[in-house]
Order: C-alpha cells, then structure tokens, then sequence
C-alpha cells in the first residue's frame, strides 16, 4: 500500500548498473538521476539510525501523485474475490475468500520505490463502485489524527453484503541503508449475510525501501502479518519474506492456516505473481491470485470532477501537487507541497479545534460515524448520501 524511497549513486542512461536487482521486476526498483541522488545524498548526512522520519520533510520526486487515503483503495480492487463469500457454508473456504481479498491488494502500487502524499488533519478521500451486476459499493477514508498519523477508512457493498473498516498508523525509521515503515493497525472486514462470524480481523506486514546508501533501490514487504476470526476460531500466520543478502527470492510468501491446533492448509507464493493455497485434508492446491492472469481486472473507481470537491478532499487539495510531479516539474512541486503543509500549520497555530466528520473513536477503534438499514436497497441510499453529504457548517474548510 504506502511506498517508500531509496537512493541510488548517481548513473547516466547508458551505465551498465542500470539494471533492477536479479529476481525481482524492474519496476520494483528506481534509479535516481544526478541532481536526485544529491539531493538524497543531502538528506541522509542528516539522519541517524534509528531516527523517527514523521517529521522529516522529503523531496517531491520520491512521492507517488495520489494521498495514501487514495491508495487504501488498492485493496478494494479484486471484490469479486469476496462477494458472495457469505453463501459459502463451509467457515474455512470463507476465511480464504476473505484472504483472496487482502493479498490480492498488494500486487497495485506505483513504478519504482515511491510513498504516497502524507495526508494532513481533515483530509479525506471518496469515491464509489458501479459493479457489472448493478450493483455499488462506497469508500470514505479521513485523517482523523496528524501526530500520530492516523488514516479510517471505510467500505461497505450493502448489496454484496461486505463491509470492511480500518486504520493505518504508519512509522517510519531510518535504518542505515535503508527504511522501514511499521503499519500499525488492521482490516476488519464483516461479511453481512453471516452475522455470526462477526469480524475478520487482518493485521499490516511491515515495509522496507532498500538501497539507499548503496546498490539498487527496491521496495520489500517483510515480517509477519495475521488473518484471524475469533469466532470461528480461524488464523492464518503470513509471513512477507525479504530477501537475503546471499539467499533468497524478492515478495516471497509463506503461512499456515489453522483451525485451534488443527492445521488446515498453506498459502506459498509470491504477492507479486501467484499465491496458492494448499489443503491439509485434500492435498490439493488453489490459487488464491494470479497476477498475471488477473491483475488488470481492476474494478474501476467513480471520484467526483476535482472543480466540483470540497477543498480538503485530496485529490482537489494536492492537485497542484500532482500536475507538477506528472509534468516533471519538481520546483513547482515543491511550491505546492509547501503550500498545504504550511496552510496546515497555520491552522494548527490558530488554535482552532479539529472535529472528525466522517469517523468517531469508540472502544479504541475509528468506526464511521453511520448505522446502515438492513434492508440493502435502504442501506445503499442511505451511505450514498452520507458520504456524499455536504460539510457541516461550522467547518471551517
């Protein structure tokens, strides 16, 4: 979901090191130009390890043009792998479909090692789904807290019969040759025709940009991440393998899926190509997802025109932002990056109050500020016209 950065020594076009590390795909890597790498070169002479980088500003050529509460959509991307998961009355082929829903959100992300704008206080992204089958789904994030950083976001299909919300508290640290990004937080998905279940609730592995003081950079998922659902005593362990220095292969996957201490399977693969699960019991293997065969059926996403946003909506917010990085034009990035982070601690100056709009902290969790109607038709109307519901006239934006 959120890319980082690294740095790589200065190359002309034609170096011969311009190639990406061996067992790993070239855009997964990023090559920087002269005047980049100086200016990377610049930024790290002042780092330590260790060092907490939420408030250390970086340049605006290792960012990627759209607001993490854009990106979060990545993992909504594939919903055919979860509808209709709720009819299946065996609870452990609905916890893979639940599965096939996360790790296939992992696969969509930018060319090279690139990280999402930071989004600031009140920010907030919305769209919806029109599906094939005439159906819709909805998705509100907001940046509900600046220090720390914290993004809810919210998704629901009433009549697909999924709903899935969440947080993601990010951290990052500067580690030598590399960052790392821990993402703290977690999915919890509801399937709504299945009322018993309750939640599924998936943990973040964590992420690493490599490279940055030497040899290529490249962009890694590492450690472990869980899967589990307390009622039907289901979990799966995933572990996000990174590469060895001397062994090893890039966007490797390993877990177990268990049922109490009954083994019910593994899932092995790559998150970047296929992932299969294997079945205990049967002995059979399934894909989980093909990138290859898959990953363009990508369901598209309807954002309302940026002229016709209110203005902390991100895409109107970092528009400038993200026509200067599109058109290469790193000066008149940096202007409009400076603009919104110094309008934000304007605000932060003024004393002003921050309300959140969309989400409420209760019982430790960011939950939305909404209770939809069972009926799906109902439920449908009634989180399109919340999410689409104008501001409240105190706000200040």
């Amino acid at each position: 979901m959120m890319g980082l950065f690294s740095k790589g020594r200065p190359r002309g076009p034609s170096s011969a090191d311009d190639k990406a590390p061996e067992d790993t795909n070239p855009d997964d890597t990023s090559i920087l130009d002269e005047d980049e790498g100086s200016i990377i070169s610049s930024l790290i002479s002042q780092l330590r390890v260790g060092m907490d980088l939420s408030k250390v500003t970086f340049p605006t050529f290792v960012l990627e043009p759209r607001s993490m509460l854009e990106r979060i959509t990545d993992f909504m991307a594939h919903p055919d792998l979860i509808f209709g998961a709720e009819q299946c009355d065996d609870p452990e082929e609905r916890f893979i479909r639940v599965l096939q829903y996360y790790l296939a959100g992992w696969h969509i992300k930018p060319k090279g090692v690139k990280k999402p704008y930071n989004p600031v206080l009140g920010e907030f992204f919305r769209c919806r789904y029109d599906y094939p089958n005439g159906t819709q789904g909805f998705y509100i994030a907001e940046q509900v807290s600046h220090h720390p950083p914290i993004s809810a976001f919210y998704y629901v299909s009433p009549a697909n019969k999924v709903a899935i919300v969440g947080e993601l508290r990010p951290k990052s640290k500067f580690l030598g040759n590399s960052v790392s990004t821990t993402m703290e937080g977690e999915n919890r998905i509801t399937l709504m025709g299945r009322p018993e279940d309750g939640e599924y609730v998936i943990t973040m592995p964590n992420m690493y940009a490599r490279g940055i003081l030497f040899g290529k950079m490249v962009l890694e998922l590492g450690d472990t991440c869980t899967a589990r659902n307390d009622a039907q005593g289901l979990q799966a362990d995933l572990e996000f393998k990174t590469k060895g220095f001397f062994s090893g292969t890039y966007n490797a996957l390993a877990g177990r899926v268990k049922r109490g201490s009954t083994d019910l399977g593994e899932v092995s693969g790559k998150w970047s190509a296929l992932m299969e699960y294997k079945s205990t019991r049967t002995s059979e293997k399934r894909p989980l997802f093909d990138v290859a065969k898959h990953g363009e059926a990508v369901a598209p996403k309807w954002v309302a025109p940026e002229d016709t946003q209110e203005p902390y909506e991100s895409r109107r917010l970092w528009r400038e932002l993200t026509r200067a990085i599109v058109a290469r034009d790193m000066d008149a990035a940096t202007e409009a990056k400076t603009a919104v982070e110094n309008a934000q601690r304007e605000l932060r100056a003024s004393g002003a109050r921050h309300t959140t709009r969309f989400f409420e902290l209760r019982d430790a969790h960011w939950v939305p500020r909404i209770r939809l109607p069972e009926d799906p038709e109902e439920a449908t109307a009634a989180v399109q016209a919340w999410v689409w519901s104008g501001p409240p006239e105190s706000a200040g934006n």
